[in-house]
């Protein structure tokens, strides 16, 4: 049986700490940005845990990250 591929599109997304913790980055910084408060842009750039419901339905995809 040939090994399990890592879902491309979610290795840029997401990251397994060293606790096997899923991170992913913060929506609503791309573009837009001028009228949002620079404390709102600074709060943004920290990433964010993962839900433990969420992470389940992860886990097929990030395989391979561990």
């Amino acid at each position: 049986m040939p090994k399990m591929k890592t879902h491309s599109s979610l290795k840029g997304r997401f990251k397994i700490t060293g606790t096997g913790k899923v991170t992913r980055y913060s929506s609503h910084k791309n573009h837009l940005l001028s009228h949002k408060s620079k404390r709102a842009k600074r709060n943004l750039k920290a990433d964010h845990l993962m839900a433990p419901g969420d992470v389940k339905r992860l886990a097929q995809g990030l395989k391979q990250l561990k």
